[in-house]
């Protein structure tokens, strides 16, 4: 048994109120006796562990210590978080996070709450706690977090992400996180003004990798171009996340200064550029740039397709988009299944592009895609039989959809007798692809052990 199971026990043998009776004590935030920090720790570190038992049994209790040190660390200078002061951080921003709710009705104020945070981001051995407790915190978001100064310092802690190279999953909760209170601000122009200053570090990272006056140079310096790459494919992730935590409604007129629409204006060119040059031959950014692309589609769709998906330009634009992410040099590559293993969020991005894609063209669009849509049929048969599950697992989704949307438009024109130009694209494909489809799908499912043992 470990220290977690033994604490969880206690817990659970004394109940909570006497358990939190004997870990907490009065006199740590007095400012004439000195903070006995390595027992603070230990006590953070077991409150905790014990949080599900805690809240499971709903009693209410005294946070107001924990305010009280949040308080007392965001005050401090940052370069004293080190050794056991980046424990106290990160045990601290699990309880932050694990209790949010119950510790909220002790803050009045959230800007030392943000503050903490913001500095617990910057150290490794803390930065994934602070990430967590963050986004926790804008989950549950009350009024006073949409104060303008406390606005400022999520921008802050966004705009530092750059420089921090935190791991993709901590920037993705804290880019939530920020996402998530930015999308609630009513005022539209404050909404686009800060959400620019969020991206504006990706939009640069993108424009320095697409320069054509840099291309002589990045060739030349291997160290550079893999850097600003990554930091591209970082800012793809980056704007991906805001997207999907941005949505536009049906229910209103799309507008030019909309938030949604003020990003796609600024990302739609630099995509275009993208998807032009010959850095799509990387793997990562093809994952990153299908993601982004995709999230923004699923953030928007709503209105993009549905207002301007029957017009012949907009119908062209998301073809020419479709053709040049199926054609680029990493997606092509995509021909066999130990290829799948290879570039699994590659393979995953493209077949969730491709299945949007399908869900939300206009029939006229995909019929006129045929072709596109064929080899991303036959690509995501050949992925169904990748041994990495996610891979697979999007590979079959694809396949799925482009049957039931098939299914559904056969059966919707067989009362008129009409086989219409989407139909017979669909005819065309599965006459074409439907035994190797079959062939991939058996595999897939009976398992490489199982095909063994099966003669044809």
């Amino acid at each position: 048994m470990n220290i977690v199971e033994l604490l969880v026990d206690v817990c659970q043998i004394l109940r909570s109120s006497r358990f939190m009776e004997k870990l907490f004590f009065s006199g740590w935030t007095n400012g004439n006796v000195p903070i006995p920090w390595k027992e603070v720790e230990s006590k953070l570190f077991a409150l905790n562990v014990v949080a599900e038992v805690v809240l499971q049994e709903g009693q209410s209790f005294d946070f107001s210590v924990i305010t009280q040190l949040v308080t007392m660390l965001a005050a401090r200078p940052s370069n004293e978080i080190k050794g056991l002061m980046c424990l106290v951080y990160r045990s601290l921003a699990e309880v932050v996070g694990s209790y949010f709710r119950s510790i909220s009705a002790f803050h009045t104020d959230a800007r030392p709450l943000l503050l903490f945070l913001a500095t617990g981001i910057t150290e490794s051995v803390c930065s994934h706690a602070c990430a967590f407790a963050l986004r926790k915190i804008c989950e549950d978001a009350t009024a006073v977090i949409f104060e303008l100064p406390n606005l400022e310092i999520l921008i802050w802690i966004g705009e530092s992400l750059e420089k921090l190279h935190l791991p993709l999953e901590d920037e993705e909760e804290v880019v939530s996180a920020v996402s998530l209170i930015l999308g609630s601000v009513p005022n539209k122009e404050l909404k686009s003004n800060l959400l620019a200053r969020l991206l504006s570090s990706s939009y640069e990272a993108i424009e320095k990798l697409v320069d054509e006056d840099n291309a002589l140079s990045l060739r030349q310096n291997p160290a550079t171009y893999t850097k600003i790459l990554t930091s591209a494919v970082r800012g793809l992730y980056r704007m991906g996340t805001v997207f999907s935590h941005l949505a536009t409604s049906l229910s209103t007129e799309p507008t030019l200064d909309d938030p949604m629409f003020s990003l796609l204006i600024v990302f739609w060119p630099m995509l275009e550029k993208l998807l032009r040059c010959e850095h799509m031959e990387n793997g990562n950014l093809s994952a990153a740039a299908c993601r982004a692309l995709s999230l923004a589609i699923q953030s928007s769709a709503s209105v993009i397709v549905e207002e301007y998906g029957h017009q012949e330009k907009f119908g062209h634009l998301f073809i020419t988009t479709f053709e040049r992410f199926t054609y680029a040099a990493s997606v092509s590559a995509i021909n066999s299944s130990y290829i799948c293993d290879q570039e699994p969020d590659l393979v995953e991005a493209y077949t969730n592009f491709a299945s949007i894609f399908l869900r939300c063209s206009h029939k006229e669009i995909l019929a006129a895609a045929g072709s596109l849509l064929e080899v991303s049929f036959q690509k995501a048969a050949i992925c169904c039989t990748a041994m990495h599950r996610g891979a697979a697992l999007a590979a079959m989704s694809y396949l799925s959809c482009f049957l039931d949307v098939s299914l559904a438009s056969i059966l919707e024109f067989a009362s008129t007798n009409s086989e219409g130009s989407f139909n017979s694209m669909v005819i065309h494909v599965l006459s074409h692809s439907g035994e190797g489809l079959v062939s991939n799908i058996l595999y897939a499912l009976l398992g490489v052990s199982a095909m063994s043992r099966v003669s044809f």
